[in-house]
This record gives structure tokens, sequence and C-alpha cells, in this order.
């Protein structure tokens, strides 16, 4: 197997011992990228002279005797929604384009204290508002499994690296199922841990309150290796918990031994087959009957209100999107359009807003800054977010009787790229089973557990606040017990 094939802990594994150095694991990736992104279109900027550059500082700390990291020399993508020192930060919009931060996210800061190596920025839905990545400014991303279809989205691009093998890690971001549903129809593991476990400082912020970096990768133990990395408080975010970061690649390692003895397992009775394709609930069937055979017991739950969560989520995203997005008005950075000294600020913000933003994202800011208007707050804005607290008690009630929650990740495979742009109802249905966990601040996580007309389902694993580890152990639980998935050649 090539090195682009393998596996994080594979990679970390051969440059520790010293059989392969860094800037041979990071040329590989890049090569790779080179051969095959033209189809996939993953990547929005490859930072080929900062990976050669990072790899070969990693290669001088362990000839000199540097104790590293798990993961040090090891490639990673990341989403091009986290502030990146001197790297185009566009989050795929017209309105950035061209900006590079000052400064890096702290999950950025934190690859590179580990030692990863940043092979560039990926592809996504302008500012992370999609379910396809087909709402990038710069075309959408090509999902390698059959390029005709979409990877999923808001991090498309991000998934699509990993299944493409132009890199073995990357970084996301999960404000409805960004992160899983990506890692469902793409055949990855996502994983969104809890809100506040990983920090927001850096991310270009859509919905404030949702919004949750996290880990993308190929195995559920790199998923978790990559997750302790990034995880952990940050004064710098006021979101962020004080709290020690969950025990996730104990837990991973613990699963892979196949024994869920004693574990009980949720399934949520107003999920039973709403919207889902056959295909899927054929596969998520399957994948929790071989739960039950490595010992864990089955229940059902009723989470009432779970169905409102599609609605609810529609009004909170958008009005917070609303708000934070007002911030792009031509004048302190980004683009600027009309600026000519014959007009008026606010029509220089007008023109640039007009021609910056794209249809999806000045949808959502019309329908948010509607809800939040005089009159309306209460009714819209205000009902929502009591829609979001039942919902919350919801999750409450059910880890009072079980374990972890599981569910479809997705209610159907990738679908044909344009086949869904010009209806946005059956766009969101795409984050039907994923939202209810961004509104309760739990985590989630998909993993590969079958097939369905050729292409990937992904199962999700819902765990209680803090809980992050118990998620990691059903999942790699499940990744030991089902054969692994392998996409087609590129």
């Amino acid at each position: 197997m090539s090195l682009t094939g393998k596996t994080a802990v594979e990679l970390a594994g051969l440059i520790a011992a010293g059989e392969v150095s860094a800037v041979e694991v990071a040329q590989a990736h890049l090569d790779r990228i080179a051969a095959v992104d033209q189809r996939v279109h993953a990547f929005l900027h490859v930072d080929t002279d900062g990976a050669l550059a990072a790899a070969a500082a990693v290669d001088a700390r362990r000839a000199a005797g540097e104790e590293l990291g798990p993961l040090a020399g090891v490639p990673v993508a990341v989403k091009d929604v986290l502030a990146t020192k001197g790297v185009p930060t566009t989050c795929a919009s017209k309105i950035l384009e061209g900006w590079r931060p000052p400064y890096d996210a702290t999950v950025v800061q934190r690859l590179r204290d580990a030692g990863l190596v940043i092979l560039g920025k990926t592809n996504m839905d302008e500012f992370a508002m999609g379910s396809s990545t087909e709402y990038s400014a710069y075309g959408p991303t090509y999902n390698p499994w059959d390029l005709t279809r979409i990877p999923g989205g808001s991090g498309g691009g991000s998934a699509a690296s990993l299944v493409a093998y132009e890199a073995p890690l990357a970084i996301g971001t999960d404000t409805g199922g960004s992160i899983r549903q990506p890692g469902a129809v793409t055949g990855t593991v996502g994983a969104k841990p809890t809100y506040g476990g990983t920090s927001r400082y850096g991310l270009v912020a859509f919905s404030s309150s949702l919004d949750t970096p996290g880990p993308c990768a190929r195995t559920v133990l790199d998923a978790a290796l990559l997750h302790q990395v990034i995880a952990g408080h940050d004064p710098r975010d006021s979101t962020s918990i004080p709290a020690p970061v969950p025990p996730v690649v104990q837990a991973a390692r613990q699963g892979a031994t196949g024994d869920l003895a004693g574990l009980r397992i949720g399934l949520v009775r107003e999920f039973a087959g709403e919207g889902a394709e056959p295909g899927v609930l054929a596969s998520v069937r399957e994948a929790v009957e071989a739960l039950v055979k490595l010992g864990a017991e089955v229940v059902e739950v009723s989470c009432p209100h779970f169905t409102y969560a599609l609605p609810a989520y529609y009004l909170i995203a958008p009005s917070e999107c609303s708000s934070n997005l007002a911030r792009f008005d031509g004048v302190r950075y980004g683009l600027r359009v009309g600026d000519d000294g014959s007009r008026a600020l606010e029509e220089v913000m007008s023109l640039t807003r007009e021609a910056g933003f794209g249809p999806e994202v000045k949808r959502r800011i019309i329908i948010g800054t509607y809800a939040l208007s005089s009159g309306y707050y209460d009714a819209y804005y205000g009902q929502a977010q009591k829609v979001r607290t039942l919902i919350t008690r919801d999750f409450t009630a059910a880890f009072e009787q079980v374990d972890v929650l599981v569910a479809p990740t997705t209610p159907f495979v990738a679908f044909p790229i344009g086949s869904r742009t010009s209806d946005p109802y059956q766009m969101y249905l795409a984050d039907l089973y994923t939202i209810p966990s961004n509104l309760y601040g739990g985590p989630a996580i998909s993993v590969p557990c079958g097939l369905s007309e050729g292409l990937p389902v992904g199962l999700q694993v819902m765990a209680p606040t803090l809980a992050d580890d118990r998620m990691y152990r059903v999942a790699a639980a499940l990744e030991s017990a089902v054969p692994a998935l392998t996409p087609p050649d590129l």
C-alpha cells in the first residue's frame, strides 16, 4: 500500500520509527492532490511550501531527540472556515476572496503545536451553509465514490479529501450535521464533539450557539487521536468548557476489542423510517444487530420533540447568521464593490453584499433577519428556542434510560449533483437526523455501516454532553464488526 493509503496511526508509526520521513509523507500526499484533485476539487488552496516546511521541522525536531506527539508529521486538511495565518481563508465565498488572516484559529494552532502538517484548505458550502458543497462560490466538490454525486456538506471538501486519499486526516465544523453528513455519504468517520469541547476562536461564525469544530478521518481511532489534539479549554472562547478532555483515545481502543457487554443503546421511535431510503434503513438495522452481537442491549425510546428539530434549527441558525454576517460590509476587509467616491457608504455595503454573497447565504440572512424583526421575534426565534429546550429535555430523559442513541446519519445516500439545488427543503432534509444533537449540544459521530446502491451509509451514535468517549467506544466497536468500505479507484 502506498503512503497515501495508510491510516494516520500507521503513518505516525512509520515516521516515529524512522522508516519514512515526515517530508516524504507530506510530498506523497501533495503528489496525490496534484494527481486527482482536478476531478475531486476537495481543496480551495494547497499550501505546498508551508506543508513541506512544517514536515521538515518535524523531522529536525525528531532528529534532535525531542519527544513529539502521537500524530507528529501526519498531514491534515483544514476546512476553509478556520482562520489560518498567512493562508487564504475564504469560507468558499467571494466576499472573502484572497483574505489572509493575521492569526491562527485555536484549532489550527493546536494542530501546529502537535506537529501535524497542514496541507491546505478544503472546499465547503459558502459560510458552511449547505448540505452538498454545491453552494461554494468556487464550484462543487465531487464524491470520489461517484464523481457525479455530492460529497455531503457543508464540509464536503474535508470528507472527499479523505476518501480520495489526498489526506489521512481533516478538520471540519458541525453546525447542523456538516461533519457527520459528509462522513456518512463518503464512507468516512466524522465526529461532532460536545459543544464547547473544541474552541470556536478563529472559526468564522455561522451560528454561534451551534458551530463546533471536529475531526474527520478514515478510522475511529484516527478521529479520536485528532479529537484529543484539538479539544480542551480555550480562555479566548467564552463558550469553551473548562473541563478535561474526555478519554476519547482510550475509549476508541476499548471499543475496538468488540466488547459492549452491559451497554444500553436507544433507538429513537420518532426516527423510525422517517424519510429514510429503504437501503439506508436496511444497513442501519444490520449495524444495530451487529452491536447486539457484541453484547449491547437495544431499547426503544421516545423523543417526541425531535420531529420539530428541523424547523427550529432553520429559525435559530439563520437568525444567528443574520447577526454574524453583518460584519461583512465591504469596509474593513474582504470584497468592496462600488467605492468610486460617488456613492454613500450604505450603497457600497449593499453592492458589496449583493456581489459577494451567494444565493443560499442570502436566503438564510433574509430568513434570519425576518425572524428577528420587530413583531416577529417572539413568534419565530423565541418559539424556536423553546423547542430547543424541549429537545434538550428529550435527550436528558432518554439518557436516563440508555447510554447512547443511534440512528441513520442521513436519510439517503449521496444524491446526484444538481438534483436538489432548486428545492431548498429537500436539501435541508439531509440534516434531519443530525440537527437534534446540535440543538442539544451533545457529541455525535457518524461511522460507516454498509452500502446501499453501491454507495456508503453511515450510522450515527449520539451521547450525553461531555460523554464523547462513550460515542467513540460504540463507534469503534461497530467498526470492528462490519466490513471496511473500499472506494473505487479514481
